[in-house]
């Protein structure tokens, strides 16, 4: 389930760590329009790990409800989020307006939210004055700026640790440094996207990548990737800039069809000082990696719809990750139907949308309203993913409780499946106690 959103409350303190949109299949979409369970004027600071809609979605809604603390994010994220939060609000807006809703949110909402927004750094305590409270931000490794969240909170007379993991990392990563680890924790709040699964070996994705677009150049077709305007196109166009260079595929045109992602990477470029020890040398020595000769941005409508005219093969690259909207849609459209055309999916796709029939190997999907048959190439690399796998999340975890410390491990972000399989694994493997919640659900700890 996404819309990750958790309080913890200490009798004197109430926190809030994340408040995202709920993404996917219709009624989860709906929920977005629910009442919070709380009111949203007595929560005392919100806590952000990372960017992603799915953790900020509805950050708005909350001001327009009541809230007026403080928000705690690291700057990079605090400044991607001024990228991404009123995008959402562009398109939530479209939507809203096509259904016969009433906006989930105002421009003033977004812009009130926005000013609270502080940020932080990593390894250092916020400052906060509260005698009862430590709040850290660690290094997640899953997007630019991404935090694992640390709370101590005095009890009788100690502190008690509770880290909130956000999205894990899948290092090593081409820009990020690795996941960081910590220790000593009583508490896990822990994502389980990838809870039931393993990704492919890392050394093998690069291969595959120039595989895949050697295929689809021979058979002239067009090679679709849809993806994440934060952080997995950023990947990918520090891939494509060493392969090109290297020469190890064919010189095609390729389409960073996303005025998003365009702006994003912006962002990532003054933000060197999050990135591992190479790519920030390369950063600071003046290299641009996220630009060579065959990259064509778009940013009008009419701008993307000029790259049908282009000759193929070409490679187009456009959001939404999950073919859940955006301009990847249109190409979808177009080239589903091309036996001499691949559809490359380089990230998850969550239970319900269009990114996930077509993964599955449905013969025929709906796109814009219209049955499409789905003739050309499908291929995944999981290894692409920013998020830990089954194995990372438990290593993350035994570390965590190297000294026997924790507690409880409460799963989630994630599907049923994979966060009751996660849940099961901590239990029989690293012998800690661990529930996957249900929505709403309280826990005493």
């Amino acid at each position: 389930m996404t819309g990750a959103n958790y309080m913890l409350d200490n009798g004197q303190t109430k926190i809030l760590v994340d408040c995202g949109l709920f993404q996917g299949k219709k009624y989860a979409e709906d929920m977005n329009y629910e009442s919070f369970k709380y009111d949203p004027s007595n929560i005392d600071f919100i806590l952000i790990t990372h960017s992603h809609i799915d953790h900020i979605g509805r950050l708005p809604k909350l001001y327009k409800d009541g809230f007026r603390g403080k928000v705690y994010a690291t700057t990079a994220t605090r400044d991607l989020m001024a990228v991404n939060l009123p995008d959402s609000f562009n398109r939530l807006a479209e939507e809203a307006k096509d259904m016969g809703h009433p906006p989930l949110f105002e421009q003033s909402d977004l812009e009130g939210m926005l000013s609270l927004v502080e940020g932080v750094e990593y390894d250092e305590p916020i400052g906060i004055d509260r005698s009862d409270l430590k709040i850290t931000f660690h290094d997640a490794g899953h997007i630019l700026g991404s935090s694992i969240i640390e709370v101590d909170w005095l009890d009788s007379g100690s502190f008690k640790k509770i880290f909130f993991s956000g999205d894990l990392g899948n290092p090593p990563t081409p820009l990020l440094r690795p996941t960081e680890f910590i220790e000593n924790a009583d508490y896990l709040v822990i994502e389980s996207a990838y809870g039931d699964r393993i990704h492919e070996a890392r050394e093998q994705r690069k291969v595959k990548l120039i595989r895949t677009v050697k295929d689809t150049i021979e058979r002239k077709g067009v090679l679709m990737i849809p993806t994440f305007a934060l952080e997995r196109t950023q990947e990918l166009l520090y891939e494509l800039n060493g392969i090109f260079a290297k020469k190890e595929i064919p010189s095609v045109p390729v389409f960073i069809d996303s005025p998003l992602a365009t702006k994003l990477t912006e962002v990532y470029k003054k933000h060197s000082e999050y990135f591992n020890k190479k790519t920030a040398y390369l950063m600071d020595s003046g290299e641009d990696i996220f630009k060579f000769p065959q990259l064509k941005t778009t940013h009008s409508v009419e701008e993307s719809k000029a790259i049908n005219e282009v000759p193929q093969p070409k490679i187009i690259i456009a959001g939404s990750g999950m073919s859940h909207g955006g301009r990847i849609v249109h190409h979808e459209l177009r080239y589903l139907s091309d036996p001499n055309s691949t559809i490359l999916f380089v990230g998850y796709q969550v239970d319900g949308s269009l990114g996930r029939h077509i993964q599955r190997g449905d013969k025929e999907v709906t796109v814009l309203g219209k049955k499409v048959p789905v003739r050309c190439h499908v291929e995944n690399i999981s290894s692409y993913s920013s998020h830990a796998d089954q194995k990372g999340l438990l290593f993350w975890v035994e570390k965590a409780n190297s000294n026997a410390s924790l507690k409880k491990v409460f799963v989630v972000q994630g599907e049923e499946v994979a966060s009751k399989t996660l849940a099961y694994l901590i239990r029989e493997k690293l012998n800690v106690e661990a529930v996957a919640p249900f929505n709403q659900e309280s826990f005493d700890i």
